[in-house]
């Protein structure tokens, strides 16, 4: 039996103007994972994923190379406690 895991995911480089969120988003969907995405100010995408832990896994090393466009240069993960509190995987804007 698969547990369940968070991880709370800051990826820097070119992220932003490269749809990072929303294939973030579509692969998100595709491994049932829920939570968010978001830019920040700085350049940098922030995301929360919740789910199985093979699964966040996937969509944590997905965050290091991200979609074609994007240069990731860096991925930090900080696992955290699993609270089940996302319905789904959203785009959020601030």
């Amino acid at each position: 039996m698969n547990s369940k895991a968070r991880a709370h995911v800051v990826i820097k480089g070119r992220v932003q103007g490269v749809l990072f969120r929303y294939t973030t988003k579509d692969e998100a969907n595709l491994r049932a994972i829920r939570g968010w995405a978001r830019n920040l100010d700085d350049g940098r995408v922030e995301a929360v994923f919740e789910g199985e832990k093979d699964k966040v896994d996937e969509i944590v090393d997905y965050c290091h190379c991200g979609p074609p466009e994007a240069k990731v240069s860096s991925v930090v993960v900080t696992w955290e406690d699993y609270t089940g509190e996302f319905k789904d995987f959203y785009i959020r804007y601030r």
